[in-house]
């Protein structure tokens, strides 16, 4: 390896190691805060109890899960003498997944308690710091995981002929346990939420976070297996994908296209393996960058939630665009990747902010007063919402991808794409921070109000709970829209290498064209996958969420004393049924991701496979965004009348039932089926690009 390559593959690995040290500095700050009343800890475990419990089992599968894909590319690549190793590299991809979300999800069951013990001492910035400290554990854990993970691969494998199998693999372990990990913990959070809140408010007329509720652990417990280690394991696979998409590009695009993305490559050093590194490379800085605006964020607690935590989304990607601008000419490139950089980064803060406006502003009281009339208009509304917004995310992620492909080069416009996904996904660290903030606040809130703190408290963690739920909101949308170009990428990258293995044994190129009938079957076949997906995820939800009702209400029934708050439910009934549900019906959606894009290659060959991407990824990502928007448009929707935004329509009335109707469709519409649908696309990116030398000669 060269000195240069050297030293720019140790920029990510030195960055990760600084990464994992700050998040173990959060971790044990976190854990040596006040913890509050017996009460408080008693329920804080309760919600510890059930979330460890659901990991485990849940590993439980996967791991199972595991050994057998492992099996099989043992047998796939054997032939090839990698096979080994192919299996190896996906265990160590799947392995890091596991572990971010583990970590990042127990640091979390800890910050919990600990903001509502700091919202109970009366300090708004404190309850604040911890929350946000309880966050960065999760984002730094990610981001570190996944550039150490493919860092070290890459320092040790740059000079093999089996790089391209060895990032593909890892890439592939990342891929497939995040979507179960977020289809898993989506249903279980979902099927519980629903299940409390229509047993609460709609049944017994209490809330949903109310200690007589049986619903209410199982329901905390649910916003860290989904919307922590679930979210978690989506922002780390992405990451993943996107540097490994841009790395494929570069592997296999012409060397003399490659070489017209530098002005003056240095002496001795080859024009490919620089643009393969610097993906890596770039992202190890977005590492750094955010490691130094999470402590900026961490200064600014005395200000309002809400701008520091929009600015600690926003700020970062325009600050990598200038580190980029900046180190391009010292590594003997052109401007051109910064261009592509910067447009992937500002396109992913536009589109945070624009979630944000249909989840949370003037949108929202359209949703909100579409309600007045019934349920009916208020559903109408939120879809109207829904579909608005993923028109407006989907124009900004075609103007990302035409911006960067403008920018390069002769024959690199794809590696521009790519490296638009870098761009987006750079600042990842920091994004999960933030988004890991929303379920500690939630959870902070539903702990003061199982253990009857005052008004004042609750007070501030619903302010900070408000502000979650938009940031979380955000973060669904940062992450599918990088979904959508991250699979651009992929996509680009399969039909390079289907090319690269062509022509290294003497066949023409695989040219792509509407007219022929096995990539128009592909087109049909890949447009029916999300929504198979998303069907059956939303099925699962509700009869997960029907089991929790009845058993909900049985339990009110039948247990003296609960209903006056005299006696204790029986909460870890309800986490069993959502975790069982949960387990049982994350196995589907999995193996179709894994299973169609291998059975497609080798039965119809690679062209009938592309034409499966292409369709998969245009039906894929817009339903992904429209549901998770239209699902953020109804929850807030409910908030803003529980906050009487509508005059003579409080909290209780016709109008807020109605919004209740709405937000329980929203609930998997945007924490289950979505980010569902968004995973799919991009594991079968992944999978195609990996079996794509397996079947590259097919047909």
């Amino acid at each position: 390896m060269n000195d240069l390559i050297t030293q720019l593959t140790l920029i990510p690995l030195i960055a990760s190691v600084v990464g994992l040290a700050a998040a173990a500095f959060f971790y044990f700050r976190v854990k040596s805060l006040p913890e509050g009343t017996d009460t408080m800890n008693l329920i804080a475990r309760y919600i510890r109890e059930g979330s460890m419990a659901f990991l485990v089992r849940e590993y439980q599968v996967l791991f199972v899960y595991a050994i057998v894909v492992f099996g099989l590319l043992f047998l796939a690549f054997n032939s090839y003498g990698t096979g080994l190793l192919a299996g190896l590299c996906f265990l160590f991809g799947a392995f890091l997944s596991l572990f971010s979300g583990f970590i990042g999800m127990k640091a979390a069951t800890y910050a919990n308690v600990r903001t509502s013990q700091a919202a109970r001492e009366g300090s708004k910035p404190n309850a604040l710091l911890t929350a946000l400290d309880g966050g960065a554990v999760m984002g730094l854990s990610v981001a570190a995981t996944a550039l150490l993970g493919l860092g070290s691969l890459y320092y040790f494998y740059v000079d093999s002929p089996n790089l391209s199998t060895v990032l593909h693999a890892f890439a592939v372990g990342a891929s497939s346990i995040a979507l179960f990990a977020r289809i898993g913990g989506g249903i279980y959070t979902k099927a519980a939420d629903v299940g409390s809140d229509i047993a609460g408010k709609v049944v017994e007329g209490i809330p949903e976070d109310d200690p007589r509720n049986p619903g209410g652990i199982a329901d905390n417990v649910g916003d860290n297996v989904g919307d922590v280690a679930g979210m978690g394991a989506d922002i780390y696979e992405s990451l993943v994908a996107a540097i490994v998409a841009a790395m494929a590009i570069a592997l296999t695009a012409k060397p003399a296209y490659v070489a017209g993305l530098f002005s003056a490559v240095p002496a001795g050093i080859d024009p490919v393996f620089l643009a393969v590194t610097l993906p890596l490379f770039l992202a190890g800085l977005g590492m750094a960058v955010s490691i130094v605006c999470i402590f900026i964020a961490r200064t600014l607690r005395e200000n309002s939630p809400a701008a520091v935590l929009r600015a600690a989304l926003v700020v970062p990607s325009f600050i990598i665009f200038g580190v980029s601008f900046l180190v391009m000419p010292m590594l003997g490139a052109t401007q051109a990747v910064t261009y592509a950089i910067g447009a992937g980064a500002i396109g992913g803060a536009l589109i945070g902010l624009i979630t944000e406006w249909y989840t949370a502003w003037a949108p929202i009281e359209r949703v909100a007063n579409a309600n007045t009339t019934g349920a009916g208009t208020g559903i109408i509304a939120g879809l109207a919402v829904g579909m608005e917004s993923t028109v407006v995310s989907l124009l900004i992620v075609a103007g990302v991808g035409f911006l960067a492909n403008l920018a390069m080069p002769e024959g690199m416009g794809l590696y521009g794409i790519a490296m638009g996904a870098v761009g987006m996904l750079a600042g990842t660290a920091i994004v999960m921070t933030v988004d890991a903030y929303g379920p500690i606040s939630d959870n902070a809130g539903g702990i003061s109000e199982m253990s009857g703190l005052g008004p004042e408290v609750r007070a501030i963690t619903d302010e900070l709970d408000a502000v979650g739920n938009t940031t979380a909101a955000i973060g669904k949308g940062f992450a599918i829209g990088s979904a959508t170009l991250t699979v651009l990428s992929l996509f680009s990258a399969f039909i390079l290498e289907v090319n690269h293995v062509r022509e290294a044994a003497g066949l023409d190129a695989m040219v792509l064209k509407l007219d022929e009938a096995p990539i128009l079957i592909g087109i049909l076949l890949g447009a029916c996958l999300p929504y198979a997906v998303g069907a059956s995820t939303m099925q699962a939800v509700g009869k997960a969420a029907q089991a929790i009702i009845d058993e909900i209400i049985r339990q009110f029934n039948e247990i003296p004393g609960l209903r006056e708050g005299n006696a204790e439910p029986e909460g870890t009934v309800i986490v069993d049924i959502a975790t069982k549900a949960a387990l049982s019906q994350m196995v589907l959606p999995g193996t179709v991701a894994i299973l169609a894009p291998v059975t497609v290659g080798f039965v119809m060959g690679p062209a009938a496979l592309a034409g499966m991407l292409a369709g998969a990824v245009a039906v894929g990502a817009s339903l992904s965004l429209f549901m998770a928007n239209a699902g953020g448009a109804w929850d807030n929707a409910k908030k803003f009348i529980e906050g009487g935004g509508i005059d003579g329509h409080p909290k209780g009335s016709d109008t807020h039932k109605a919004a209740v109707v709405g937000d329980t469709v929203g609930d998997p519409f945007k924490d289950t089926s979505g980010p569902g649908v968004a995973i799919l696309i991009k594991v079968m990116s992944v999978v195609s690009l990996l079996v794509a030398p397996l079947i590259a000669t097919l047909h």
